[in-house]
Parts: C-alpha cells; sequence; structure tokens
C-alpha cells in the first residue's frame, strides 16, 4: 500500500494566508484557490476589488494544474505553441497562474490565482506554495 501527503487546513491556511501577503504588499487584487490533488476545492479567497469572474478563473486553474500535474503555463505554452486542439480537454484550462504543490515529488494540491497578468498570477500562487 502506498501513503502520501495531504493538504491539511493548517496548511491550506497558510498557503492562502502568504499568496493573500504577496498581492496585497503588490496593490493587487486576485481570487486565490487551493484545491486538492483531485482538484477539489479546499479554500477560496476573493480579495477586495478583484475582478467577479476571477472567482471563476482561480479555482479553474488550480484543477488543471493539480489534475495535469504541471503548471498551467506548461499548459498555455502548448496550446500556444500550436496543439490548440488542447483547449478542448475536460476539466482544463490553459492559463497560466495554476502552480501545483508538491511534497517529496508528488502532488498533493495545487494553487490557482487570477485577477491579475498571468506571471503575477503565478508569482502570487508561488509566494503561496513558498510558505510551506
Amino acid at each position: 500500500m502506498l501513503s502520501k501527503a495531504v493538504l491539511s487546513q493548517t496548511e491550506v491556511s497558510r498557503i492562502l494566508s502568504a499568496a493573500r501577503n504577496e498581492a496585497q504588499q503588490n496593490g493587487w487584487a486576485v481570487t486565490i484557490a487551493v484545491v486538492d490533488d483531485g482538484g477539489h476545492l479546499l479554500a477560496l479567497e476573493r480579495l477586495d476589488g478583484a475582478p467577479a469572474n476571477s472567482a471563476y478563473i482561480a479555482p479553474e486553474k488550480a484543477r488543471s494544474s493539480a489534475l495535469s500535474r504541471k503548471e498551467t503555463k506548461a499548459l498555455e505554452d502548448m496550446v500556444n505553441g500550436g496543439r490548440t486542439a488542447f483547449v478542448t480537454a475536460p476539466l482544463m484550462t490553459s492559463l497560466e497562474g495554476g502552480v501545483p504543490v508538491l511534497v517529496e515529488g508528488q502532488v498533493v494540491g495545487a494553487v490557482g490565482v487570477s485577477g491579475v497578468k498571468a506571471d503575477q498570477d503565478a508569482q502570487v500562487a508561488k509566494a503561496g506554495i513558498a510558505a510551506l
């Protein structure tokens, strides 16, 4: 039997806090989503002033990252590189800003951020993960 780490509410809170701090230090109004390794939502926080659609996009970025086991930037690069058929893949978004949470080489969840430029979304997600 295999065993693996899972995100507890303590880790989820730590991720949200660090991501929120990164966004607020930069004056970015974003939504932050944290999911488990199956892409199921564990937490969502929409900061004041974040666009309404970011509350839909952030969880999808997180889910796509968790299910693909890679940053959504890789998916976006694949589409931009000509693999346009990928945009029809179920349960996947190819927008940068989703980053997997790795523990000992295994994906245990992901963070998705939406609301600012793509690389800034990714920066906020990575700041949250770095708090672990």
